[in-house]
């Protein structure tokens, strides 16, 4: 099985899927995508990813979108080490923690999002508080959840979906300099999964430019 990944360094989605690709340790090609050239835009690679988003996973050179359905393919595929608990109540708990950054906070501080904020006349200031207000919402609700579920890792003892998520979107609320102090079980849990090796050779610094 060969596997491609069309990816950008920093951005949050693809992160996700680097990091389930380390943790199965299936090998894999990155292909980057220059976002802020708007390669993403491209024709070529809009065949690929109608949307013009970032993850492509390319497997046997059939196209895969959404890092999440991306997740959960990987898991389906290369069952060990699995991505989500043993039972189906755990995997609901694991998947509904997973949604609230994919779904809930992600989309609203993505870099389409953002530029459309800056086509608007809104600026620096305003965008990064609009970034830390629904990173901050997302956290409140998933705070008691990491505190109640973590382990070793964001649930339970070894790394999961949950980790692939919440890692990167830790990462980008630094980026923003969104204030954790009020997250401890969330910024204690992404900095002990960022230590485990596959996860931390997904981090953007050791990925290829652009």
């Amino acid at each position: 099985m060969k596997l491609v990944l069309h990816s950008a360094k920093r951005a949050s989605a693809p992160y996700r899927v680097r990091i389930g690709l380390n943790l199965k340790g299936v090998p894999y090609e990155i292909r980057p995508v220059d976002l802020v050239a708007n390669a993403h835009h491209a024709e070529d690679y809009r065949a690929l990813n109608g949307q013009g988003l970032v993850p492509t996973l390319m497997v046997d050179g059939r196209p895969l979108t959404q890092s999440l359905a991306i997740l959960e393919w990987l898991d389906e595929t290369l069952p060990e080490p699995a991505l989500l608990p043993t039972t189906p109540y755990e995997r609901a708990i694991a998947r509904g923690m997973a949604e609230i950054i994919a779904c809930d906070i992600h989309p609203l501080n993505n870099l389409r999002v953002l530029r459309q904020l800056t086509a608007m006349n809104i600026g620096e200031t305003e965008r990064d508080a609009w970034v830390a207000r629904w990173i901050g919402d997302g956290f409140r609700a998933l705070e008691p959840m990491v505190a109640q579920h973590a382990g070793s890792f964001a649930f339970g003892d070894a790394p999961s979906l949950v980790d692939c998520l919440l890692v990167p979107q830790v990462f980008n609320a630094n980026r923003f300099k969104v204030d954790l102090s009020p997250f401890p079980a969330i910024a204690a849990a992404a900095a002990r999964a960022a230590r485990h090796p596959a996860i931390a050779a997904a981090h953007p610094d050791h990925q290829p430019e652009r």
